[in-house]
């Protein structure tokens, strides 16, 4: 068993408060992704979670284990870093074999174990050489194997793509998933890279400030987001923003213009609110009713397009729009969508929806 319960998890450095009493469960095999801007405190509670740091308050138990006092070594985890962290005087054998060697395994199941793990990341060609003579992607998929060689109950992975091109990441992330699969290990992996976040996870721990803000499914994150910072963490381009205030079961904004959203009537009349819309769910038009707008800059992708624009009243909001669009900048449109496009969030940031829903 390696599922993971962490209790009022809180954590200090001097008298800044890093950690504000985090509660999260882990099932066994899971793979759970805690993403967030910089400085919102992912790294230093996995970092807790290994042993690195030690908590300054609250519990945490792996496999029902209570994990107070148990050195790192001793947690049955294994941590994959940014750095790769290889030893450069080491072959790549030797870098796998080195921390079975330590704990006395014989040389046979050190062999087994060595070229099982170099088998399942396609490094067997490798053995011989040292880390200097390996690419990026080759590193990092070493230091991946000598984490798989220790069988561990827990798989650590702090932002361990980052130094690679995108190429490489695309690569990787595939790689990672597909060793998900086979090994069935619960697996927690610390990204800013919300794209990593959302094809790795099976959930995704959101934190800010030291605070969880929501957990769930990428899906479920992405489409029913729990308040605005998630909103708008989630997604890219990040989903556009419009304030106002709630008038006659619609959004009014300060130029005048009306916005019908299914969760205005949720509020009392005058409440102010802010609309969410993402960029796919933009509706562009030259002839038909809403925002005032024009357009600024189109960005070309290949598949499809973002086109910018500023609105009349004030702020800017991007859509995505066929590759073959017409818009060029200086163009007239007008912006709408589906009245169950929108998201709405109260004066506070919190998502209004239908106790129903």
């Amino acid at each position: 068993m390696a599922a993971l319960e962490i209790r009022g998890v809180q954590k200090r450095f001097g008298q800044q408060a890093i950690l504000h009493g985090i509660d999260l469960d882990i099932a066994d095999g899971e793979f759970v992704v805690f993403v967030g801007p910089s400085g919102c405190g992912k790294s230093t509670l996995l970092r807790t979670i290994s042993g690195l740091e030690e908590a300054d308050g609250g519990s945490i138990a792996i496999g029902g284990r209570d994990m107070h006092n148990v050195p790192p070594a001793k947690r049955g985890i294994a941590m994959v870093f940014q750095s790769y962290a290889l030893y450069p005087h080491m072959t790549v054998y030797e870098n796998l074999a080195f921390g079975l060697k330590l704990a006395g395994t014989p040389a046979q199941q050190i062999r087994e174990k060595v070229m099982q793990a170099a088998a399942s990341l396609r490094i067997e060609a490798l053995l011989e050489r040292k880390p200097k003579e390996l690419s990026g992607g080759q590193r990092q998929r070493v230091a991946i194997g000598r984490a798989i060689v220790r069988r561990p109950d827990v798989f650590l992975f702090d932002e361990p793509l980052s130094n690679l091109d995108a190429a490489l990441r695309v690569q990787m992330r595939i790689e990672l998933k597909n060793l998900h699969r086979s090994l069935g290990s619960t697996m927690i992996y610390v990204t800013h890279d919300q794209v990593e976040a959302m094809t790795l996870a099976d959930r995704i721990v959101v934190l800010r400030g030291g605070r969880i803000e929501q957990v769930g499914p990428p899906l479920e994150l992405y489409q029913r987001p729990a308040n605005r910072f998630v909103a708008g963490f989630l997604g890219a381009p990040a989903m556009n923003f419009l304030s106002g205030h709630t008038e006659g079961g619609q959004l009014l904004l300060p130029d005048g213009s009306r916005l019908a959203i299914a969760a205005a009537a949720l509020l009392p009349a005058g409440s102010e609110a802010t609309a969410g819309l993402r960029p796919e769910h933009v509706q562009l038009a030259r002839d038909r009713a809403g925002i005032p707008a024009t357009v600024q800059a189109t960005e070309l992708l290949g598949d499809a397009s973002y086109i910018y624009l500023k609105l009349d009243g004030g702020g800017q909001c991007i859509a995505r729009a066929e590759a073959d669009h017409r818009w060029q900048p200086g163009d007239r449109a007008a912006v709408a969508a589906d009245a169950q496009r929108w998201h709405l969030f109260d004066a506070e940031g919190k998502a209004v929806r239908d106790a129903l829903e």
